[in-house]
């Protein structure tokens, strides 16, 4: 297939939304895999950098929205308010043949969350801002002549610190919950599928499934295992101007180990996420997205996002 025909993709490979998220913080699962939509067939390096921004302010539990106003505090539990996420992520791509490639992606996190906890009566806050876990996947082409679907493998690795404090309130110096640190402490495997096509000369698809599976467990923490689902639908009649439409599903199960939220942790979610990409020159692509939940269900008491926006941009070296 024609490389322009694939010029609506995300442009990084950031491979669905880090794990640093957690109880919750599911964070953002838009498909921005440049591979597995079909634009590295060709060899090089791709520099990317993304931006994503959501306010998780709405309290969730199984599929049914809670308002924090029914709870009497003191609580008999934890009663989240807000959790504010501004996370940039650069990516360095290569390619040094049509069959393989290299991804390494690192987040940058600019988190303030703010909860009252189970027996007090205000709120503790706290600002953590700091690298993320560092992400190397690999990716194989080769099964086939076209080279439209892959496979997907690599880890997870623990450059993220996982012990920042609440900074006020009645929780000021004690250990903000593992699932909101910005790493989980943990490596993670990685392994995945994809597939690309087109429909037709004006209509292009993609799909993928990833997998991230924990291999250990970090000071009484172990994430839960996460799958992630995308799907893709392009309008490829411009090569400049590229409008997309992806569905973004993940499950997630519980997190594991005596320093876990494990009531509070595990959800589905599903999202329907229209963007467009612009790519002025062959070196040169951006992007833009939003993101809206059309199916939620959490375990126990969990703060959700209305919305994500999500921004990139992609140079080619």
């Amino acid at each position: 297939m024609p490389h322009s025909r694939f010029l609506a993709c995300a442009l990084l490979a950031v491979l669905a939304a880090p794990r640093a998220f957690a109880c919750s913080a599911c964070g953002c699962t838009l498909d921005s895999d440049w591979a597995a939509q079909g634009l590295v067939a060709s060899g090089g390096w791709r520099l990317n950098l993304r931006y994503d921004f959501f306010e998780q302010d709405q309290l969730r539990s199984g599929t049914d929205r809670v308002s924090p106003a029914r709870f009497a505090y003191p609580a008999d539990v934890e009663v989240q308010r807000y959790t504010i996420n501004r996370n940039a992520t650069l990516a360095l791509d290569s390619s040094p043949n049509k069959d393989w490639g290299v991804n390494l992606s690192l987040p940058w996190y600019d988190r303030a969350h703010a909860t009252i906890a189970a027996g007090d009566t205000e709120l503790s806050t706290s600002h953590d801002r700091g690298v993320g876990d560092l992400r190397i996947v690999a990716r194989y082409s080769g099964f086939a002549a076209q080279r439209s679907s892959g496979l997907l493998f690599g880890l997870k690795l623990p450059t993220g610190r996982f012990t920042d404090t609440f900074d006020r309130g009645p929780q000021r110096g004690a250990t903000v919950d593992r699932g909101l640190q910005l790493g989980s402490g943990t490596v993670d495997a990685i392994l995945g599928v994809y597939r690309f096509g087109a429909w037709s000369p004006d209509w292009g698809y993609f799909a993928q499934a990833i997998v991230q599976q924990p291999l250990d467990s970090r000071e009484g923490f172990r994430p839960g295992t996460g799958v992630n689902l995308n799907f893709g639908l392009r309008y490829t009649a411009s090569t400049t101007w590229v409008p997309q439409l992806q569905i973004n599903a993940r499950a997630e199960r519980r997190e594991r180990g005596v320093n876990a939220d494990v009531a509070n942790s595990g959800a589905t979610l599903v999202y329907l996420s229209p963007g467009i990409t612009w790519q002025p020159t062959r070196r040169f692509a951006a992007f833009a997205f939003v993101q809206k939940p059309v199916y939620q269900r959490v375990n126990g008491l969990q703060l959700e996002a209305t919305e994500f926006v999500s921004l990139g941009l992609q140079y080619r070296l």
